[in-house]
């Protein structure tokens, strides 16, 4: 049997877990003991846990064992609390009371008319009321029968509430073993004892849930009661449209980012202009490349770059791919599209792979740019569309420039990761045989890196891919507005058609740009 720390016979009391427990160390070495000799789980009972509950996680360190008992203490408490005062049928009632005002109200204006002469409006102001009485009638029944279900109601929470206290003072002193075990793995990151501290911490806690949640779902108007709450501790009064928070400041900040945007565009405009043009121009390139040029000879030539590159499996995919973009009918939708993708992913490159080299090199650069990574990558892709638009209008380069935002991230992480990954070992042999930085950067580190690197690539053109539709919103042709005009009128076999020639263009795109290394990594 492995050391515990705990002395042998039934009253041992050993100094280590006194050390942790300070506190009743003869019970709590007896429980230990128990607990550690018992195979399964071994039946223990706190009497303090039971009382106290969470309290006592909190005071003795046991986190775990707070959080999972103040929610269940805390669903009990619900159970309770709307047994007793909850008010159950209350919408029930206020739906009698609106009934029983509209009644005399008809029956008044019957009567009204009825002093008028008018015995056919009168009648049917009746029989209206009449009406109003059966959804009255009900909705009494309703009431009852929802004030009925509170002893119902109550008397579950009562036996929740048991069973949770039953639970807590059952697996308090397996739950403080297993702490204790971690403290005597590493003594400096685990509490000892009980902790004002803790303790405090704990019941605030309490305090600031267990309230608060209970009028959530005990009462029914809760924001009122919070409102005459908060105005009786400041001595005033405060509106309950205004308790909690409304979307005031949101509406302020608002305001203040239209104007921050209509300033930024009316004062660097000409830059917004100038990056509009260059990717433009880019654009502009690559769709003559691959629009004027006759479709048969810009299929020659792909499929003869992709055998160059990639082997002859991979251009006889990419013969089959480009023949159904062309029997299909997509030939000209398809070659926007790859020129919107490939300009995408080729700035990505670009951009993405340098900064990837340099984060992998500076562990300071790195920390600095990781929030900025995290922000491009999670935020919703719709968002960018919105500071896009505010700057550079709509169009094919909006998209591109969306697609920036969006995909450059993978490329950047997985080059830094590759970067970091090349053997310390390596590079200090490899300088120590006269390699300067260049050669250092381009014949060791780079090569060692390639395959990180060439996984960022593969995913910014999946990322560029999924970019295409979206960017189809401010007007970016190509099979991303032929996917959007199939959403709008619920042409599913359209969609279909067009999602698999966007999908076959980034797997010819991918296949080709990565041939090279595949066959190179094939043949070693």
């Amino acid at each position: 049997m492995t050391d515990t720390g705990l002395e042998s016979g039934p009253n041992a009391n050993s100094t280590t877990v006194a050390d942790f427990v300070e506190r009743n160390t003869g019970y709590y070495s007896v429980a230990f003991k128990k607990i550690q000799d018992t195979t399964g789980f071994a039946w223990s009972w706190n009497t303090m846990a039971s009382v106290f509950g969470p309290l006592w996680g909190a005071a003795r360190g046991v986190w775990g064992f707070f959080w999972i008992f103040l929610v269940l203490e805390l669903f009990a408490l619900v159970q309770i609390g709307r047994g007793l005062w909850g008010e159950l049928g209350a919408d029930q009632l206020a739906k009698l009371e609106r009934a029983l005002g509209n009644i005399a109200k008809r029956e008044a204006q019957a009567a009204e008319l009825l002093a008028a002469g008018d015995a056919a409006g009168a009648d049917a102001k009746l029989k209206i009321a009449e009406n109003l009485k059966k959804v009255a009638a009900r909705a009494q029944e309703q009431a009852d029968l929802a004030a009925a279900e509170a002893t119902t109601i109550l008397l579950i929470g009562l036996a929740i509430l048991a069973l949770v206290k039953l639970l807590e003072g059952l697996y308090a002193n397996v739950a403080y073993e297993a702490h204790y075990l971690k403290w005597r793995a590493d003594q400096d990151s685990q509490q000892v004892g009980i902790r004002t501290s803790s303790t405090v911490f704990g019941a605030i806690m309490m305090l600031a849930i267990m309230p608060l949640t209970l009028l959530r779902f005990t009462v029914r108007a809760p924001d009122e009661i919070l409102a005459n709450l908060t105005g009786g501790l400041i001595g005033e009064t405060i509106p309950v449209t205004e308790f909690p928070i409304q979307r005031e400041y949101f509406s302020a900040l608002s305001r203040r980012g239209d104007a921050a945007f209509d300033w930024a565009a009316a004062n660097f405009s000409n830059t917004f202009d100038g990056i509009t043009a260059a990717i433009r121009w880019c654009l502009d390139g690559l769709e003559i490349l691959l629009l004027q040029t006759p479709w048969p000879v810009v299929m020659l030539v792909i499929v003869v770059m992709a055998y160059r590159l990639a082997g002859p499996r991979i251009a006889i995919f990419t013969a089959a791919s480009l023949a159904y973009l062309a029997f299909m009918g997509l030939w000209e939708l398809s070659m926007i599209t790859v020129a919107l993708i490939g300009a995408g992913a080729m700035l990505c490159i670009l951009i993405g792979v340098p900064f990837g080299i340099w984060f992998g090199k500076s562990k300071r650069a790195y920390a600095v740019a990781e929030p900025v990574l995290d922000f491009m990558q999670t935020m919703p892709a719709f968002v960018y569309l919105i500071p896009i638009i505010a700057f550079f209008g709509t169009g094919k380069p909006p998209g591109v420039l969306a697609t920036l935002i969006f995909a450059m991230p993978p490329v950047i992480r997985l080059t830094a990761l590759g970067m970091r990954g090349v053997p310390d070992a390596t590079k200090e042999a490899a300088i120590a045989f006269g390699c300067s930085r260049r050669q250092l950067l381009f014949n060791v580190e780079l090569p060692l890196a390639l395959p990180s690197i060439m996984t960022g690539i593969n995913q910014t053109i999946l990322m560029s891919l999924s970019m295409v539709v979206i960017a189809s919103l401010i007007g970016a042709d190509g099979l991303g507005a032929l996917i959007l005009e199939s959403l709008q009128y619920a042409a599913k076999g359209q969609g279909l058609l067009g999602g698999l020639a966007i999908l076959l263009c980034a797997m010819v795109i991918d296949r080709i740009a990565q041939g090279s290394y595949r066959r190179k990594i094939g043949k070693s």
